[in-house]
């Protein structure tokens, strides 16, 4: 009796299959899980210390894991799935996945607990985890010998190095260089969403104009598609070679004022008022916004350093990522963009966060300084519960996929 009760039923079989049917299945909630429980933590008065970190910056270790554990999880959902469908072959499933997830987990369990004496195990998990999923990622396109993809497999091994880089300055101590390793993290991450939104916003921007999907209205300016990528790369590539000259914040700038033009792709009438249209563009704005206040600040302006670094970090990378978990949970599963409430409500609950992290530092709501942090991540982890409360049952239980919204457009 006990042996039968063990055994999972047929439904739980089901639903363990479809978890592991595609990337995004398995990692969109992963992350979603590790956004929910790892910022609020490390930030609220109640949450718990890192209890082994000794020699690491805690402000270190809570940028690592936001960047390599959230975001690292969302990328690896995004590129097994994305890359299936851009180059037509079959996706990642089943041990695969399961390999890739055994490989990213590690580094998360270590980096709950701030333990300094295992950062060579958590290293090299990481960097395995990393140079599996560029191998996920190139494999697809090393078959149907195509390289118009390749720039995602160029940036993943980029963030490998910059992973390698950081684990490696944090056991010989030095945290200068870490710490603007982190920095060219975030950008790695900027520009790969940079890439990805160039992509996705075709298909997304058409569907609001013609949910039937009949017409193709809307066609990118070519000159958009790849600028904000080209000049965020020459801005960290600056940054990391000359961090005392003013010229990154010139370049800064400029990227930001590339990702503000981008905005223009969204001058499309009523449609432009979709929720998840929104959240794409709002993915932009924070974008600009972010690194336009990286610039100033580099020229002297009286804005504290790390307030363009949040906006980037929890407004642009956290709207963005949103906005993917949404619209492709929803035609991964073969469902209409039509958002339920929880999607909404996520979608907001993460550009609050952003502003709330950053306002109290330039002078606006400033009787919430000192509250600011926790607040923020209250909204933070409310806008991935409630993703993850409404959009894990239609993983379980996907219907058949319409066609992608992760596929290129015309």
């Amino acid at each position: 009796m006990t042996v039968a009760r063990l055994q999972p039923s047929a439904a739980q079989r089901r639903a363990l299959r479809n978890l592991l049917s595609e990337g995004l299945h398995l990692f969109f909630p992963v992350a979603a899980l590790h956004a929910l429980l790892w910022l609020p933590l490390w930030t609220l008065p109640f949450a718990l210390d890192l209890p082994l970190a000794r020699a690491i910056p805690a402000g270190q270790w809570h940028a690592h894991e936001m960047i390599f554990g959230t975001y690292g999880a969302a990328l690896a959902g995004f590129l097994t799935s994305a890359v299936p469908e851009w180059t037509d072959t079959p996706p990642r499933q089943g041990r695969d996945l399961l390999l890739l997830l055994g490989l990213w987990l590690p580094g998360r369990l270590i980096g709950v607990l701030g333990a300094d004496d295992a950062i060579w195990l958590a290293g090299a998990a990481d960097v395995a985890f990393l140079s599996l999923l560029a191998w996920f990622a190139a494999a697809p396109m090393i078959t149907r010998r195509s390289l118009r993809h390749g720039s995602f497999v160029a940036w993943l091994c980029l963030l490998c190095v910059a992973e390698a880089g950081i684990r490696i300055a944090w056991m010989v101590g030095a945290h200068d260089l870490s710490g603007r390793l982190l920095a060219a993290a975030v950008l790695v991450f900027l520009v790969l969403l940079a890439l990805a939104l160039g992509r996705i916003n075709v298909v997304v921007l058409n569907l609001a104009l013609d949910p039937s999907g009949g017409a193709t209205p809307y066609r990118p300016h070519p000159g958009r598609q790849n600028l904000a990528a080209a000049l965020t790369t020459l801005y960290g590539l600056a940054g990391l070679l000359f961090p005392e000259s003013q010229g990154p914040a010139f370049l800064a700038l400029a990227a930001g004022s590339a990702f503000m033009d981008r905005l223009a792709e969204w001058f499309i009438g009523r449609s432009l008022l979709r929720g998840h249209v929104l959240a794409l563009g709002a993915a932009n704005l924070f974008a600009g916004l972010g690194l336009i206040a990286i610039g100033a600040a580099g020229l002297g302006a009286p804005i504290p350093p790390m307030t363009g670094v949040h906006l980037l970090s929890v407004g642009a990378l956290g709207s963005a990522v949103l906005a993917v978990f949404v619209i492709a949970g929803l035609r991964h599963t073969g469902r209409p963009l039509a958002l339920p409430w929880q999607a909404h409500a996520a979608i907001t609950l993460i550009g609050l966060a952003a502003l709330l992290r950053v306002l109290p530092e330039v002078g606006v709501l400033t009787q919430l300084a000192g509250m600011h942090h926790g607040l923020a991540a209250l909204a933070w982890a409310g806008a991935f519960a409630l993703w993850l409360a409404r959009f894990l049952s239609f993983f379980l239980e996907p219907g058949v996929p319409p066609e992608s919204a992760c596929r290129d457009g015309p």
